[in-house]
């Protein structure tokens, strides 16, 4: 009997099976709700059985049309079919079957009561893991489409956010991630690291990564003299700039490519929860149906909201333990960080794997998608605490998950597995020396200070949501106002309202970016190491002085880059040191990248770098994190490459800089036959 058939055949008595167990807990739940709930009841165990068989059949016909009248009418659509959707479905079946007695309104409750029990019972058989999404995922992708060339493999790339190379070569040593030893120690993938460019940060490493250039980049966020401002490059309007400025049309996702989850997209023809492309196009059909669809399951809508108060509950007890256990370092957790959180940790990657499940189904080319989970929770927490390992964990179930779902779309997939930088981790520079980067300058300066240092990361990925579900209408003005409360909390904890010591006025605009500061004077040129020490003699000293402090560096009148630490200065082209190298703990790599990021016009007037401590590898974020990236020191700069083995043959022996990786991945593309329209487009 030929393969494919059999394969066929297997997965029918799977479906067969799924939808068994489905129809028994679904009926399990219904005799539980007759019991919990006045006025739900039947004459007979069967008729429970014979409406959790009705409701099915009822839902396949209604569901499709419900979750295409919401993706069409908005996201206060999706809300309401989440809320009554089920609800009408139960209703229409117990209409139609005899022997159960219920008005409307218990209906309603029968379809929440019965949405919870069902969901932990679903929890219970399945220790917790995401079979129940995965499997209706894979039912609908079994709907697949037809492509005209499948002879040509596609590629998922898939961005494990912030995730250190060594963490995730413990994680594999231990067996804490089972998917990806497996693949490794099967032959068929192999495991590289590569080094990311200074700043060693999401904005510089995507735009790396999907675009091939790193120019212009100078942090997560900076002054930006053309436009008079301070630039946020996870604020959608920001993004957009600039993403116009650097893109060529060229970039790698050009060729039938889809974004996800990321904050530029690679030229690709569509996007997704895209931050370059929320305002340009605010509403995005295709993302409300895979909201649609998720929410008006079974017990979508439940799985959603009792994952989130979960996760909530959870991160509300791991911080209490943090100061019980009196674990340093830390930070202080609050209420915000525990709702983005959730929304990083539960609904978010859903959502994306959700998407990413339906352009597999459509059989797109090359799809790259972005999962924060570990990255938002190590900020807070650190690299190595539980939660975080927890997050990186799941992140494992969900490369799975998604291999799963490779296997059944119309054409092969590849996956490639990457992070955009590593993470370093330690005591923030305002809690250990008692003032901020900003106030610092200002003493040293004399001078009113705008200080930029709140994080702003985790608000970004919330506003992307709000963004790309909104509508026209009604339900687009309630998701606008949404997104306006995000960006304005965005701009209280950032760029354009007052820090300690200054507001948006004032001459000296100071930013942290992980360990990572920048030191702008206003106005539209950069100002040498010369005229800084001319106005203000005791910055450049004080600053490179500083315990906290392990090198300041600039430009010189000629046009040299150099890097000044408190015992001498390194000629960053030269190599000449004259006393101290205060490169020297930095990496063997430090002077080259530094000399390319100061070289470009972007770059502040200053860069200020914390120290790095040789016996933990410890540093100090300008931000309140103790889990940071952006500058130097620790493992920020190490990044993770996975791949298929025949892929990653013939590589370069150091990946340096996310422009070189770009252009890795662009040879991966070519070997699986893609980019061959690319060469006219140029």
């Amino acid at each position: 009997m030929p393969t494919s058939v059999m394969r066929t055949r297997g997965a029918r008595v799977t479906d067969l099976a799924r939808l068994a167990v489905a129809w028994a807990a679904s009926t399990v739940a219904l005799i539980i709700t007759g019991a919990l709930l006045p006025g739900f009841s039947a004459t007979s165990w069967w008729a429970y059985a014979a409406v959790a068989a009705v409701a099915g059949i009822v839902g396949l016909v209604l569901r499709p049309a419900l979750v295409e009248v919401s993706a069409r009418v908005g996201w206060l659509a999706v809300l309401l079919i989440a809320f009554i959707g089920q609800a009408l479905i139960m209703y229409v079946a117990i209409r139609l079957v005899p022997g159960i007695e219920s008005t409307a309104w218990t209906a309603l409750a029968a379809t929440w009561v019965s949405a919870v029990v069902g969901t932990l019972i679903s929890w219970a058989t399945t220790a917790g893991t995401d079979d129940g999404l995965i499997t209706s995922l894979a039912g609908r992708a079994r709907r697949q489409e037809t492509v005209s060339d499948p002879e040509i493999d596609g590629v998922l790339f898939v961005q494990l956010d912030g995730v250190p190379f060594p963490v995730l070569q413990w994680a594999v040593q231990s067996g804490a991630v089972p998917h990806i030893r497996r693949w490794l120690t099967s032959g068929n993938y192999q495991f590289r690291e590569w080094t990311p460019q200074l700043p060693c940060t999401t904005p510089a490493s995507q735009l790396g990564i999907l675009h091939g250039t790193v120019d212009g980049i100078p942090a997560f966020r900076w002054y930006d003299r053309e436009l008079k401002r301070v630039l946020v490059a996870n604020r959608p309007a920001d993004a957009r700039v600039i993403e116009e400025r650097h893109s060529t049309g060229q970039g790698l996702l050009c060729d039938d490519g889809v974004s996800i989850s990321n904050l530029f997209t690679g030229d690709a023809p569509r996007s997704l929860l895209t931050m370059s492309r929320v305002e340009a196009r605010r509403g995005s059909t295709q993302t409300r149906r895979a909201f649609a669809w998720f929410f008006a399951s079974p017990n979508g809508f439940m799985r959603s909201f009792t994952r989130t108060v979960g996760e909530i509950l959870k991160e509300r007890w791991q911080a209490r333990r943090q100061v019980r256990r009196d674990l340093n370092p830390r930070v202080h957790r609050d209420w915000t960080f525990a709702l983005l959180r959730a929304v990083t940790n539960g609904l978010l990657r859903d959502l994306n794997t959700a998407l990413v499940a339906e352009e597999l189904r459509r059989g797109t080319k090359s799809i790259y998608v972005d999962y924060v989970d570990y990255d938002e929770i190590a900020h807070h927490a650190g690299m190595f605490r539980p939660e975080s390992l927890a997050a990186l964990d799941g992140l494992d179930r969900t490369l799975g998950s998604l291999a799963q779902l490779a296997g059944t779309a119309p054409r092969r997939y590849r996956l490639v597995v990457l992070s955009d930088h590593g993470q370093s981790q330690g005591t923030p520079f305002a809690d250990r020396y008692g003032q901020a980067l900003g106030e610092l300058c200002a003493e040293l300066m004399n001078e009113q200070v705008q200080n930029v240092d709140a994080s702003v990361e985790g608000l970004g990925r919330a506003d992307s949501i709000a963004g790309d579900i909104a509508a026209g209408g009604m339900t687009g003005k309630l998701a606008g106002r949404a997104d306006e409360v995000l960006t304005k909390a965005q701009e209280t904890a950032a760029p354009q309202t007052s820090g300690s010591g200054g507001d948006a006025e004032d001459p000296v605009v100071v930013l942290g970016s992980g360990n990572l500061g920048l030191i702008y004077v206003r106005g539209d040129r950069r100002l040498t190491l010369q005229a800084l020490e001319s106005q203000w003699p005791a910055l450049i000293p004080g600053l490179a002085g500083h315990p906290g402090v392990g090198f300041v560096a600039g430009i010189d009148e000629d046009g040299r880059a150099w890097a000044i630490g408190s015992g001498g200065r390194l000629d960053l082209a030269s190599g000449a040191v004259e006393g101290t190298d205060p490169l020297a703990g930095f990496g063997s790599h430090a002077a080259r990248v530094l000399a390319r990021a100061l070289l470009h016009p972007e770059a502040p007037d200053l860069y200020v770098n914390s120290t790095v401590d040789p016996v933990t590898d410890d540093v100090s974020a300008f931000e309140g994190l103790v889990g940071s990236h952006g500058g130097l020191g620790g493992w920020q700069d190490r990044a993770v490459l996975i791949g298929p083995t025949d892929l990653m043959v013939g590589l370069p022996d150091r990946i340096e800089g996310a422009g070189e990786l770009h252009r890795v991945l662009v040879t991966m593309l070519e070997s699986c036959g893609q980019r061959a329209t690319t060469t006219s487009r140029g």
